[in-house]
């Protein structure tokens, strides 16, 4: 909507607004806090500041444009989303190109399968871009198989070859057959020190994040 503005006043025709049926009509621009709540649980307990930057942008269809905020703070947010007390992350990063090292790790099996019938998650995540991929698996033994598909997708789909991986020492990554996959393509795989889940700090946290979005929309 445009409206001229004279003397640090904007004047608006609502001869235009009104509808043949002669009811009012009302300009809104903050979303009443109903409404706030009500589309933050529909779109996954979304922060309002992304939020806001969705639906000014015009990234999401169906959601009015309007300026979210609400005077409470998200109950089930607080409670999905505690968490401990963070390791110091590093100052800068040492990989500088997409596929140079992928992050990934397997959490499972869950108490609720999805529609599928899948009770195991494999996060796979690039450390340069942070861009994840997500496979659901029915068993462990799948992993090797969908790691072997997923890698050769990537190189030849971003034209760039997969020079690390690192994932924990499960039987899912650590086996023969991931074995000779990674010395035919020349990959160095990285296993993390046992109970030392920080050195897979990235694999973990993206874990975290999608259970813990799952768990606040449950």
């Amino acid at each position: 909507m445009r409206a001229p503005r004279s003397n640090d006043t904007y004047q608006i025709d609502m001869s235009v607004a009104r509808t043949t049926s002669s009811v009012a009509t009302c300009l809104l621009t903050k979303a009443i806090e109903l409404d706030s709540i009500l589309w933050h649980r529909k779109l996954g307990h979304v922060s309002y500041r992304i939020m806001n930057h969705l639906v000014r942008n015009g990234l999401v269809t169906g959601v009015p444009k309007l300026r979210f905020t609400v005077a409470d703070d998200c109950m089930p947010c607080k409670k999905g989303k505690q968490q401990q007390k963070s390791h110091k992350p590093k100052l800068q990063n040492s990989i500088d190109t997409p596929l140079e090292l992928l992050h990934m790790d397997l959490f499972g099996p869950i108490s609720i399968r999805s529609i599928g019938r899948k009770s195991f998650c494999l996060v796979v995540t690039d450390d340069f871009s942070r861009f994840s991929w997500v496979h659901f698996l029915g068993t462990k033994d799948e992993t090797a198989d969908i790691l072997q598909y997923l890698i050769l997708s990537l190189e030849s789909l971003c034209k760039l070859k997969v020079r690390r991986i690192r994932s924990d020492n499960g039987t899912a990554f650590k086996n023969n057959l991931m074995e000779l996959f990674c010395l035919k393509k020349g990959i160095l795989h990285e296993f993390s020190a046992p109970y030392t889940p920080q050195q897979n700090g990235v694999a973990e946290r993206k874990n975290r994040t999608l259970i813990e979005t799952a768990r606040t929309m449950l």
